[in-house]
């Protein structure tokens, strides 16, 4: 039986250990104390065929049976819970309105126009004096990222897999047949190694002597406040030009500034600045007075150069396997990303499936960024 080992116990490193262990003895390191600790965790974690490029789009597409109906016994409660997403814009957005709206639509035909009166129909917060339309996205939803993220551990364990935390990779060394991956509780040999370190997977790269894939961590801002009225069957509500979001959250509403500011891995933290950005941001396009915030906090979403993930071999470094780059579209993408590394590792080639729809290894695979 293949050994495998993966480093990094976010959604990527969590999702590809479940699949692997189906025909391999595989072990997750994770250097936390909790996986999924500085992204998957802090994750708004919508589920939109919408946004992306169009094999992000795809993944997701591919992602959604999983979603809507995992495995029995995978999860205690649904994961995918509809929520439509209403793009919207003012009047000087009127273009970006039309080009989202014909771009969003050749690949989901559900998607469709809507009126400024219909925006604050479904919304009763926005401004209908600025805001002048929008594009909706029916088909969307939102994402339970805990029963999702657990589930895929708890199935790794169900399979014989191995969780280990507080266990940082220290050391990558190749050997004949495989590798020697060295952790503050001992060195093990396994014969593949699967870099899903997150923010950390150049770094985890450049232990095991590789070239850098150019990832770039980015922090992302979210807050939480208490609506004025009833708001629980609001859709999510994002700008067109992505400059701001905001969603029910239970009780209160999660909204962001949807920043991107650039950072060294690490445990991010939000900056009071951003914060107010996003609530006058929001606060002008809405009858919202956003007093006081309950909680605020910001995650690392991780990109590289053309913002699509990687996901395939080091062309350079037998027996390692880069599965990285996820950004804002790792959890709506772990089903299909799973499985698409699961087949490159057992077959040498992507299920079938996915093939078909244009999500091949040239597409994914690392080759493209060096």
């Amino acid at each position: 039986m293949t050994s495998i080992a993966v480093i990094g116990g976010g959604i990527a490193g969590a999702s590809a250990a479940y699949e692997l262990a189906d025909f391999a003895d595989v072990v997750l390191f994770e250097r936390e104390p909790i996986c999924g600790y500085h992204s998957t965790g802090r994750s708004a974690a919508l589920f939109t065929e919408c946004y992306g490029d169009p094999i992000v789009r795809k993944l997701a597409m591919a992602s959604r049976p999983f979603l809507a109906d995992p495995p029995a016994g995978f999860a205690e409660n649904s994961i995918l819970r509809p929520r439509p997403v209403l793009f919207v814009g003012t009047g000087a957005q009127h273009a970006a309105l039309q080009t989202s709206l014909e771009d969003y639509r050749s690949m989901v035909p559900s998607v469709r126009g809507v009126s400024s009166a219909e925006c604050v129909a479904m919304c009763p917060v926005l401004d209908g004096n600025v805001i002048a339309g929008g594009v909706l996205e029916p088909g969307a939803g939102d994402i339970d990222v805990h029963a999702l993220h657990t589930g895929y551990l708890r199935g790794l364990r169900t399979r014989g897999g191995t969780v280990l935390t507080d266990s940082p990779v220290t050391g990558l060394h190749r050997t004949a047949t495989g590798w020697k991956v060295a952790t503050p509780g001992g060195t093990r040999e396994f014969g593949v190694v699967i870099n899903a370190a997150g923010a950390w997977c150049d770094l985890v790269g450049e232990l095991a002597g590789t070239r850098p894939i150019g990832l770039a961590p980015l922090k992302r801002t979210a807050f939480t406040f208490r609506p004025p009225v009833e708001h629980r069957t609001w859709p999510m509500v994002v700008d067109v030009d992505e400059l701001w979001y905001f969603r029910p959250e239970g009780s209160a509403v999660l909204a962001s500034p949807a920043d991107e500011t650039p950072m060294e891995p690490g445990d991010a933290r939000h900056d009071e600045v951003d914060v107010a950005r996003a609530i006058e941001r929001i606060t002008a396009v809405t009858t919202m007075s956003i007093r006081s915030v309950d909680r605020a906090w910001a995650g690392l979403r991780s990109f590289v150069a053309d913002h699509r993930p990687v996901n395939g071999w080091d062309p350079d470094l037998p027996g390692f396997y880069w599965l990285a780059g996820q950004g804002g579209f790792g959890i709506k993408t772990s089903p299909a990303m799973a499985r698409f590394a699961a087949g490159m590792i057992r077959e040498g080639a992507p299920p079938a499936d996915l093939t078909e729809a244009g999500i091949t290894a040239e597409v994914l695979g690392v080759a493209r960024l060096r």
